[in-house]
């Protein structure tokens, strides 16, 4: 059995309002869970102490013991102030870049043509 920490969708239309739960991976979205974990409302103000509420404790158990968060809940995990033991910042997609992605280099290719990636850079040239 894989442990998920995810979202449950409360609310209404237009209104949502989510728990943080702990459930079994092949349940549905709002089916039976293990244990509730605290609540995000996306609709309060990003000051609002009443936006988000999480149990820490239990999250760093469930997560001791090997509980998979979904992504959503890695990044409110991330703003709580547990990312160091959740996953590395660099994950997180930056404009919708992320940073631990390697560019394609033609380095051997430049190389071979005695042009260096430094004087390409430098004058703008494309290859």
């Amino acid at each position: 059995m894989v442990v998920r920490i995810r979202l449950a969708r409360l609310g209404c239309r237009n209104h949502p309002f989510y728990r943080v739960v702990v459930t079994d991976s092949k349940t549905t979205r709002d089916g039976k869970q293990l244990e509730v974990l605290g609540f995000y409302n996306p609709v309060a103000g990003k000051d609002d102490e009443k936006r988000m509420r999480l149990k820490l404790e239990r999250v760093k158990y469930w997560l001791s013991v090997g509980a998979q968060p979904s992504e959503p809940v890695e990044r409110l995990l991330f703003r709580a102030g547990l990312g160091h033991q959740v996953s590395p910042l660099h994950k997180f997609p930056i404009n919708g870049h992320s940073l631990n992605q390697e560019q394609p280099t033609n380095a051997a290719h430049d190389e071979d043509n005695g042009i260096s990636p430094e004087a390409i850079f430098s004058i703008g040239l494309q290859v």
